[in-house]
C-alpha cells in the first residue's frame, strides 16, 4: 500500500482501513503468542501500514485546519 494511493482515499475509507489493519495486527499478535505465525514479516508490514495511515490522517487534519 503506497502513501500516494492512501492520500486519494476519503476520510471514512481511511478510518475503515485503519480499523481492519488493527484487527489484523491483533490476530497476528495472537498467532505469534501461540507460535502459529508462519511469516513474522507480516507483523512489521501491518505496523508500518497502520503508521502510514495514521500519518496521512494527521496530514489531512492539519491541512484542513489551516
Amino acid at each position: 500500500m503506497k502513501a500516494n494511493e492512501l492520500r486519494q482515499r476519503g476520510d471514512e475509507d481511511l478510518e475503515k482501513q485503519l480499523h481492519e489493519l488493527l484487527k489484523e495486527q491483533f490476530n497476528l499478535r495472537m498467532q505469534q503468542g501461540t507460535g502459529q505465525l508462519s511469516r513474522p514479516s507480516q507483523m512489521r508490514a501491518a505496523r508500518r501500514d497502520i503508521a502510514r495511515i495514521k500519518t496521512i490522517m494527521t496530514e489531512k487534519k492539519a491541512g484542513s485546519g489551516q
